[in-house]
């Protein structure tokens, strides 16, 4: 097959390409890392006769996404609409990576059919993607499998995000937390690869929108992610929690992976205790 990837030189997408290398597929390379922006129409049209898209380029760091929030939405919604009008074209797959999109979860663990509510600009672009990619899969018979990843972790991700800066900090012998109360279901990077994969070789001919969620099945507090970290270490990691309270935090978050388990007999095989000792021996 002929596989576009947006986005191969991120986290995510270093990891995919790196698996996609191994196999038969032609792939096509669409990155502002090689010089394709993917919000211009221009650029993208040019790629043909593509099987599959793997969308994965956005912005994702919640934090900037209040900073600069029309970059956020201008470049997510473009991006997600170029690759969509691509796939319409080529009679392609769109492989879309959306994000965790449930809020204040109503109940536990969260299934698919959760009511979505975005809970910060970030949030709202995915929404307003997943919407979008809706219309193409209603209009035009576009096949799309939405992804929803809970918490993504791994060696080589940004050292912004938790659990790296977590690991980073024990290096330097003390760990300094806001919060240690959030539990969240964090989900290795290389099993998520494992879902592309195996959602890249469906052999279905039709039509249909799939969502999925991608996590664990179980969470753990930050607290326990640090108490994990500080095991992986000979020497004694000072740790302090200073406990400024993020408003309107969310407590807990539970994947209910049924479905994918299901339809896909896809099933995560990193454990946490094995994911963050893989990243501190990194």
């Amino acid at each position: 097959m002929k596989i576009l990837i947006t986005g191969y030189s991120g986290f995510i997408g270093s990891y995919l390409l790196k698996k996609l290398q191994q196999t038969d597929h032609e792939l096509l390379l669409a990155d502002i890392a090689n010089g394709t922006d993917i919000c211009d129409w221009e650029q993208v049209k040019k790629f043909n006769d593509v099987d599959v898209i793997v969308h994965l380029a956005n912005l994702s760091f919640v934090p900037a996404s209040y900073e600069q929030p029309k970059r956020f939405y201008e470049t997510n919604y473009l991006s997600t609409l170029n690759m969509l009008e691509l796939c319409r074209i080529n009679g392609a797959r769109l492989i879309f990576f959306s994000s965790y999109m449930y809020g204040h979860p109503q109940y536990q663990p969260i299934d698919e059919n959760h009511p979505i509510q975005a809970f910060n600009p970030y949030s709202q672009t995915k929404v307003i993607c997943e919407s979008l990619c809706e219309g193409y899969n209603r209009d035009f018979k576009v096949p799309i499998t939405i992804f929803r990843p809970f918490n993504i972790y791994g060696s080589g991700q940004n050292p912004d995000f938790l659990v790296p800066s977590i690991i980073q900090q024990a290096k330097a012998g003390k760990i300094v937390i806001k919060d240690d109360r959030p539990k969240r279901d964090y989900i290795h990077v290389e099993d998520i690869i494992d879902a592309v994969m195996t959602s890249i070789e469906i052999k279905s001919e039709d039509s249909m929108l799939r969502k999925y969620n991608l996590g664990t099945g179980i969470s753990h507090s930050v607290k326990e992610i640090v108490e994990m970290v500080q095991g992986l270490f000979e020497t004694k990691i000072e740790y302090l929690c200073t406990h400024e309270i993020r408003p309107n935090d969310v407590l807990d978050t539970v994947a209910d992976i049924t479905k994918i388990e299901t339809e896909l007999n896809w099933k995560p095989k990193i454990s946490i205790q094995e994911g963050l000792r893989r990243m501190v021996k990194n």
